[in-house]
């Protein structure tokens, strides 16, 4: 406790709780008892908060609120009605907190004051409401469940699971803003084991409430040969959870989260097949997106691996084409990062399943080094640059591709010459481009040899990186022959 003329300044909530548990501490906020707004703006604070009485202290800049008492006078979150003044005690203050655990103040002498039991349920690893004025602001069920999974070894409280019923019921969560409960979603899935928190939001029925297009997700099976874990709820649990293993991103995460929501539209009768939950799952995953308004870069990425997922999974079957086709839809030349980014959530997909925890993902290996290669990105990269520069955006990314990794023996100046030749026919098509090129080759006699050289425009990919010492699941791509794709034969 520091003195300041009247005022006595506690440290209080996360800070006492984590130094009591032996967590690093990694920030400190503090209140204020017997103080006034002018006080403290008169000792050089800086008021911060607009609803609250927050001000940063002048050296540290750490929060200091003046303790508080909170009125209910509405619905949702911000119907509250606040009082600070002199007159307000410590315990006052500690009285209005969420969670026992959090309502633990320290003061300068390193005593405790601890009113409700924090230590005590601390030490029984329990989340308790400190009083029934927890049932006044329905962010307190999220923040409970974002505390599950961070301490995922804490259980709610019998009488803290009842009340937070009741409230859902109430339609107390039916208030929440969008922005509130984005936040708390991400900062849960954030924390080192996620599931936790639907778990905790889907016994008291808020996720039902709030994220109906996962909760459904409970109860539906998936094909045992495919998915141990059978349950599509479960196994979404496992992939999240994975995911906070391999520490992946909050992009990532929401990806994981968003990856198989189609499956909980899938029609009864064909389960436990779910084909076409992948365009299902977009559908979903934008819907979500547009009603929390999730930030940019989550609901591109998600959007990314719900339509890609089961193609990255399959993509050892795939030749070139559907390689650079795969590619392309991942926008993986232009976007690396988010590309590496796709691999990941694809890995925590294929790995959340029962058993499979420990299993290699080859495909994150394969695409990523196709994606890095000179085949692949700097001949994509510098060609596809010559080629726009000469006929503007007339001409396809994916013709283009095709042409350089299934005609590699024809030079750069007869493919620009090809697709001339094929934009005066109103053509884009590789196989047209190709054709085209191969007849300016033959003019110019420039050509590395005869097409006859190359029967069925068969060629080994990447083969100038192929080594022995590369492990079977790690080599470069197997070759392809243009007219199976052609045929239909080749598909992504």
């Amino acid at each position: 406790m520091v003195t300041m003329r009247a005022m006595q300044v506690y440290l209080v909530g996360g800070a006492v709780r984590d130094r009591l548990l032996g967590r690093e501490v990694s920030e400190r906020d503090w209140v204020v008892v017997g103080a006034t707004p002018q006080q403290m703006l008169d000792l050089g604070y800086r008021q911060v908060g607009r609803d609250f009485p927050v001000f940063l202290h002048p050296e540290t800049r750490e929060e200091h609120a003046l303790a508080r008492t909170e009125r209910k006078t509405g619905p949702g979150y911000r119907g509250f009605e606040m009082h600070a003044d002199p007159s307000v005690t410590l315990e006052d203050d500690l009285l209005r907190r969420d969670l026992t655990i959090n309502a633990i103040a320290q003061d300068e002498s390193g005593a405790l004051i601890d009113p409700h039991g924090g230590q005590r349920d601390l030490a029984a690893k329990l989340l308790r409401h400190v009083s029934p004025a927890f049932a006044e602001d329905p962010v307190r069920i999220l923040r409970l469940a974002r505390f599950a999974a961070r301490f995922d070894d804490f259980a709610a409280a019998p009488e803290t699971q009842v009340l937070m019923a009741q409230m859902v019921d109430a339609g107390e969560v039916d208030a929440l803003v969008a922005e509130r409960v984005w936040q708390e979603l991400a900062r849960g899935l954030m924390e080192p084991r996620p599931s936790r928190m639907f778990e905790v939001l889907r016994g008291c029925g808020a996720l039902a409430r709030l994220l109906p297009e996962v909760d459904r997700l409970w109860g539906v099976p998936q094909r045992a040969d495919y998915h141990p874990e059978i349950d599509t709820g479960v196994h979404l649990m496992m992939v999240l959870d994975m995911a906070a293993r391999l520490q992946a991103s909050l992009e990532v995460r929401f990806a994981c989260l968003g990856h198989d929501l189609g499956k909980g539209t899938t029609p009864a009768d064909v389960l436990p097949r779910h084909l076409g939950h992948e365009q299902r799952s977009v559908d979903l995953v934008r819907e979500l997106c547009e009603r929390l308004r999730v930030p940019v870069a989550c609901r591109e990425l998600a959007e990314v691996v719900a339509r890609e997922h089961g193609n990255v999974h399959r993509s050892a079957e795939f030749g070139a084409a559907a390689i650079v086709r795969l590619l392309e839809r991942c926008d993986a030349f232009r976007r690396p990062d988010r590309f590496a980014e796709t691999l990941l959530a694809c890995e925590c997909d294929a790995r959340g399943r029962l058993g499979l925890s420990e299993a290699p993902y080859p495909p994150r290996t394969r695409l990523a080094q196709a994606r890095a290669s000179k085949a692949f990105t700097a001949e994509h990269e510098t060609f596809w640059a010559a080629a726009r520069q000469a006929h503007g955006d007339a001409v396809g990314t994916r013709a283009l591709v095709e042409v350089l990794l299934l005609h590699r023996h024809l030079d750069r100046a007869d493919v620009l010459a090809g697709i001339s030749a094929a934009l005066s026919v109103g053509s884009t098509s590789a196989d047209v481009v190709a054709l085209e090129a191969r007849k300016a080759a033959d003019r110019r006699g420039a050509a590395a040899g005869p097409h006859d050289a190359h029967p069925g425009g068969r060629v080994v990919v990447l083969a100038e990186h192929r080594t022995a010492a590369v492990p079977a699941d790690e080599r470069p791509l197997p070759s392809v022959d243009k007219y199976d794709m052609l045929l239909g034969r080749e598909t992504s």
